[in-house]
């Protein structure tokens, strides 16, 4: 029996919100930079003017550090927060446990206390948990919780939510880190000041992703607690993360945070997931596994389709089924560059595929 013919493919990919390009702005902003000279290692005007900014978003306290990437951007804010005897309490998915090819253990030479979830996010109950550890010399001792706004699940933390595991982790002595390489979606999403899931909670630092929202490379790590930020300087030298044309970080950063266009860039997005969830809920075969409250959908499809449809237009399995489960659950990202075209053929696409 021959097979249902399906649509041309979309122009933009699925597989990851990281195979989209440059923003047009950032771009132009790019090639500016490249006029004349500037001091190094982020002693010039460009890079204090990114500073500012940031610390416009996130309070006169804020100090920013601009990093060539994520992995590396989270290594430079863990090591100011805990001691090789110390452990970070992380979700088992997060992106510091499970994708950063265990440098934070190598790095810091800490322990990730990875506990299982659900939905990709720390409840106050996980840190609680182990705290039992505390004052044992046996044991690692937890130091500080490192929680991804908006998850590896694309779910995003209410502010309800982050209240209550940020304040369990301050009750009981430990340091807060979040993993904003989708910052801006988790913002978009909760149509919130950044400032109040932030800083108005306690959390000490911060990584604030770029790459995925519209520039070619570069994050910042932003340090809440003026304390911390003079030892993160030294780290981020040590890690390889001081870039130096830090200008040219910096000409993309200060593009994305200009005239807001790193929310603009993240409810375009954040809307595409939705649109594409929307219209594949109700294919036969596809069942919706999380929320989508930011910009990826995850489902579960049957494993007979997966692979057509990823030679067709590629995405991200992200758990194969195991066993006798004839399902594996994938992972559909969009992006600033996503259009209501590439969704509503990739749609279109899986419908053909599920139903003919």
């Amino acid at each position: 029996m021959s097979q249902t013919p399906l649509p041309p493919p979309p122009s933009t990919s699925f597989y990851s919100d990281n195979t989209s390009g440059m923003a047009p702005a950032v771009l132009e902003a790019l090639a500016a930079a490249n006029a004349g000279p500037a001091h190094a290692y982020g002693d010039d005007e460009l890079t204090e003017r990114v500073r500012a900014r940031f610390r416009e978003l996130f309070g006169d306290q804020a100090t920013a550090l601009l990093c060539w990437g994520g992995t590396g951007a989270n290594l430079v804010g863990l090591a100011t927060l805990v001691r090789p005897y110390e452990g970070i309490i992380c979700p088992a998915t997060a992106h510091v446990n499970v994708d950063e090819c265990g440098g934070p253990e190598r790095f810091l030479g800490s322990k990730l206390i990875d506990v299982p979830t659900t939905d990709g996010k720390l409840h106050p109950a996980d840190v609680e948990a182990q705290l039992g550890a505390l004052g044992d010399v046996h044991h690692v001792q937890p130091g500080a919780i490192s929680l991804a706004q908006s998850t590896e699940y694309g779910t995003v933390y209410s502010v309800e939510e982050l209240a209550a595991v940020c304040g369990a982790a301050r009750r009981a002595g430990l340091r807060v880190h979040v993993d904003g390489a989708r910052l801006a979606n988790a913002v978009a999403a909760l149509g919130t000041d950044v400032r109040r899931i932030t800083t108005d909670l306690g959390v000490d630092v911060l990584t604030f992703g770029g790459t995925k929202n519209g520039i070619a490379c570069g994050e910042a790590v932003v340090f809440l607690d003026p304390e911390l930020a003079t030892a993160g300087r030294f780290h981020q030298k040590q890690a390889a993360q001081l870039p130096s044309k830090t200008r040219f970080v910096a000409a993309q950063l200060d593009a994305l945070l200009a005239e807001d266009r790193w929310l603009d860039h993240a409810r375009h997005a954040n809307t595409m997931a939705q649109r594409l969830a929307t219209t594949v809920e109700g294919v036969p075969g596809v069942e919706i596994t999380q929320a989508v409250d930011a910009n990826a959908v995850f489902a579960r499809l049957p494993r007979a389709s997966v692979e057509r449809l990823r030679t067709w237009s590629e995405f991200y399995v992200w758990q194969p089924g195991r066993g006798d489960d004839p399902c594996d659950e994938v992972r559909w990202m969009t992006s600033f560059q996503t259009t209501e075209a590439d969704v509503d053929r990739f749609a279109a696409g899986v419908a053909a595929v599920l139903t003919g």
